[in-house]
Protein backbone atom coordinates (compact mmCIF):
# COMPACT_ATOMS: atom_id res chain seq x y z
CA UNK A 1 0.00 0.00 0.00
CA UNK A 2 1.03 3.22 -0.99
CA UNK A 3 2.62 5.78 1.85
CA UNK A 4 0.62 8.65 2.77
CA UNK A 5 3.48 10.94 2.11
CA UNK A 6 2.94 15.38 2.04
CA UNK A 7 2.28 15.69 -1.79
CA UNK A 8 2.32 19.68 -1.69
CA UNK A 9 1.85 22.58 0.41
CA UNK A 10 -0.43 25.21 -0.92
CA UNK A 11 -0.08 29.02 0.13
CA UNK A 12 -2.44 32.05 -1.04
CA UNK A 13 -1.21 35.17 -2.05
CA UNK A 14 -2.86 38.46 -3.53
CA UNK A 15 0.02 38.14 -6.30
CA UNK A 16 1.10 34.77 -6.81
CA UNK A 17 4.25 36.05 -8.60
CA UNK A 18 5.74 38.12 -6.16
CA UNK A 19 5.44 35.08 -3.40
CA UNK A 20 6.71 32.71 -5.79
CA UNK A 21 9.57 35.34 -6.74
CA UNK A 22 10.22 35.87 -3.00
CA UNK A 23 10.65 31.92 -2.41
CA UNK A 24 12.89 31.21 -5.58
CA UNK A 25 15.24 34.13 -3.69
CA UNK A 26 14.43 32.96 0.37
CA UNK A 27 14.66 28.91 -0.31
CA UNK A 28 15.79 28.29 -3.75
CA UNK A 29 12.77 26.74 -4.94
CA UNK A 30 12.59 26.61 -9.08
CA UNK A 31 9.04 27.78 -10.89
CA UNK A 32 8.01 24.57 -12.21
CA UNK A 33 4.78 25.93 -13.96
CA UNK A 34 2.99 29.36 -13.77
CA UNK A 35 -0.92 29.54 -15.65
CA UNK A 36 -4.41 31.18 -14.78
CA UNK A 37 -6.90 27.90 -14.37
CA UNK A 38 -10.67 27.54 -15.67
CA UNK A 39 -11.33 28.68 -12.34
CA UNK A 40 -9.91 32.54 -12.41
CA UNK A 41 -7.06 31.99 -9.93
CA UNK A 42 -3.16 32.29 -11.24
CA UNK A 43 -1.44 29.32 -10.12
CA UNK A 44 1.87 28.96 -9.56
CA UNK A 45 3.75 25.07 -8.85
CA UNK A 46 7.30 25.92 -6.84
CA UNK A 47 9.82 22.80 -6.52
CA UNK A 48 11.67 22.48 -3.58
CA UNK A 49 15.21 21.27 -3.42
CA UNK A 50 14.05 18.76 -1.72
CA UNK A 51 10.91 17.89 -4.07
CA UNK A 52 8.90 19.23 -2.15
CA UNK A 53 5.60 21.42 -4.37
CA UNK A 54 5.04 24.68 -2.95
CA UNK A 55 1.43 25.82 -4.93
CA UNK A 56 1.24 29.00 -4.98
CA UNK A 57 -2.26 30.38 -5.90
CA UNK A 58 -4.80 34.30 -5.80
CA UNK A 59 -7.86 33.61 -5.20
CA UNK A 60 -10.23 31.61 -7.52
CA UNK A 61 -13.21 33.45 -9.21
CA UNK A 62 -16.02 35.08 -6.87
CA UNK A 63 -13.93 33.92 -3.66
CA UNK A 64 -13.34 35.85 -0.58
CA UNK A 65 -10.28 34.82 1.43
CA UNK A 66 -9.95 35.58 5.29
CA UNK A 67 -6.24 37.09 6.53
CA UNK A 68 -2.91 35.45 6.62
CA UNK A 69 -1.88 34.94 9.96
CA UNK A 70 2.08 35.03 10.92
CA UNK A 71 1.00 34.79 14.25
CA UNK A 72 0.41 31.26 16.48
CA UNK A 73 -2.84 30.05 15.82
CA UNK A 74 -5.26 26.94 14.64
CA UNK A 75 -5.24 24.87 11.94
CA UNK A 76 -2.27 24.74 9.73
CA UNK A 77 -0.27 26.96 11.48
CA UNK A 78 3.23 27.03 9.99
CA UNK A 79 5.79 24.93 7.60
CA UNK A 80 9.55 24.71 8.19
CA UNK A 81 12.61 24.19 6.39
CA UNK A 82 16.00 23.20 7.65
CA UNK A 83 19.26 25.41 7.72
CA UNK A 84 22.58 24.81 8.41
CA UNK A 85 23.36 28.48 9.09
CA UNK A 86 20.60 30.47 11.66
CA UNK A 87 22.19 33.39 11.89
CA UNK A 88 22.90 34.31 8.21
CA UNK A 89 19.88 33.04 7.18
CA UNK A 90 17.32 34.79 9.03
CA UNK A 91 19.92 38.19 8.35
CA UNK A 92 19.54 37.17 4.71
CA UNK A 93 15.52 36.56 4.87
CA UNK A 94 15.19 40.31 7.02
CA UNK A 95 16.87 41.56 4.14
CA UNK A 96 14.49 40.05 1.78
CA UNK A 97 11.58 41.09 3.71
CA UNK A 98 11.00 38.78 5.75
CA UNK A 99 10.25 39.57 10.01
CA UNK A 100 11.32 37.73 12.84
CA UNK A 101 8.36 36.63 14.99
CA UNK A 102 10.42 33.97 17.31
CA UNK A 103 13.81 32.90 18.58
CA UNK A 104 16.16 32.04 17.45
CA UNK A 105 15.74 29.53 20.73
CA UNK A 106 17.58 26.70 21.72
CA UNK A 107 16.31 23.66 22.85
CA UNK A 108 19.22 20.77 23.18
CA UNK A 109 21.10 20.14 20.06
CA UNK A 110 17.95 22.03 18.15
CA UNK A 111 17.80 25.86 17.43
CA UNK A 112 14.35 27.13 15.68
CA UNK A 113 13.10 30.54 14.83
CA UNK A 114 10.05 31.91 13.42
CA UNK A 115 9.23 34.02 10.49
CA UNK A 116 6.95 35.75 8.88
CA UNK A 117 7.20 35.56 5.17
CA UNK A 118 5.62 38.34 3.38
CA UNK A 119 1.64 37.91 2.92
CA UNK A 120 1.59 36.77 6.93
CA UNK A 121 3.33 33.02 5.69
CA UNK A 122 4.59 31.77 9.11
CA UNK A 123 7.28 29.67 8.77
CA UNK A 124 10.24 28.61 11.41
CA UNK A 125 13.84 27.62 10.37
CA UNK A 126 15.32 24.47 12.28
CA UNK A 127 18.94 24.37 12.69
CA UNK A 128 20.60 20.87 14.26
CA UNK A 129 23.79 21.24 15.60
Amino acid sequence: KMPFNVNHIHLKSSDPKVTADWFVEAFKVDIVSDNVRPVGDRFITTMTQGGLAINISSERTGETLGPADADPHYGLEHFGFDTDDMDADLERLQDLGAELKEGPNKNGGVTIAFIAAPGDIRIELIHRA
